[in-house]
């Protein structure tokens, strides 16, 4: 089609657009007519279409940059929310959140209750054996850490707040998110996802206390102290494992670790791999034998 007759079987429908944003300039869109709405949102779907068509058949750069335009200042005005300010927030908190909670506080309740019930099954099971821990959620090498040199997570956070506040922020929308979808499966889903937190904090909680291990597996591990303090490590085998190009571990982090352990008298077996931040599925075989291998030697006689 001609740009010329394009323009003209379009232009009125262009022109009532504006005059209805002009409107919504001076006044909002909940005191329009409900025709007037209607009307509103129709041409501006239509003009989308115009603007798509102009785009694609048009050679008319100041056609394409009207419409667009036009397009933008029609979506910005139907979209957005009304300002409100604090209004809203206040609305949110003394009317819509009580409200809500009213009429959901059985759902919440009962998932309370589940997280709670696991939290303690996990408290009380870690407790008499820091081993229940891995069954409930808790990796071996932040168990083993937290054994052996008594290191609070959270205190580390403050060397990489950026990090850690980030992975914790991404951790708990995860969390989020699965427990809503897996409401799908009857709410089992859901339960179960709750049950594993529950029993996961309440765990890792408990794991501050002294023990004694056999070894320890450090996957994309850190040094935890600048000066650790002394310990007997003596028939001990360590296991590092970190990448080459971690961004948060740097080489010397790792060989600072390593001597730590060794002026200790721990046994050290270093397996670098060429990856970041993560586990390495390529070592994991061999950690496993050695694992096996620990596990089937006596320990010396103290």
């Amino acid at each position: 089609m001609p740009t010329d007759r394009f323009i003209d079987n379009r232009k009125n429908a262009w022109q009532r657009l504006e005059s209805l944003l002009t409107l919504l300039d001076i006044t909002s869109l909940k005191k329009l007519e409900r025709d007037e709405v209607r009307e509103l949102g129709r041409i501006y779907r239509r003009t989308a279409s115009d603007l798509a068509i102009a785009r694609a058949e048009s050679r008319d750069p100041r056609l394409i940059n009207y419409l667009n335009s036009l397009v933008i200042r029609a979506h910005g005005r139907i979209y957005r929310a009304d300002a409100q300010g604090g209004q809203r927030i206040r609305n949110f908190f003394a009317r819509e959140f009580p409200r809500t909670f009213r009429r959901t506080w059985r759902y919440t309740g009962l998932a309370f209750a589940v997280f709670m019930l696991f939290g303690v099954i996990g408290f009380v099971g870690s407790y008499r054996d820091p081993d229940f821990s891995e069954l409930m959620g808790v990796p071996p090498a932040f168990r083993e850490l937290a054994i052996e040199t008594k290191t609070h997570w959270w205190e580390d956070l403050n060397e990489a707040n950026q990090v850690g506040a980030s992975s914790i922020l991404t951790h708990n929308i995860q969390v989020t998110i699965y427990t809503f979808a897996c409401g799908a499966f009857f709410g089992v889903g859901t339960l179960v996802y709750l049950a594993f937190n529950g029993a996961n904090i309440a765990s890792a909680m408990l794991l501050q206390r002294p023990d004694v291990l056999k070894g320890a597996v450090l996957l994309a591990a850190m040094v935890p102290y600048a000066e650790p303090p002394s310990a007997d490590l003596s028939d001990t085998l360590v296991i590092i494992s970190n990448g080459d190009r971690d961004p948060l571990i740097k080489s010397e982090m790792t060989k600072q670790l390593a001597s730590q352990l060794r002026e200790r008298g721990a046994e050290v077996v270093e397996l670098p791999h060429p990856g970041g931040h993560q586990i390495d599925r390529a070592v994991l075989p061999q950690i496993r034998r050695m694992i096996a291998n620990v596990s089937m030697t006596p320990r010396s006689a103290e």
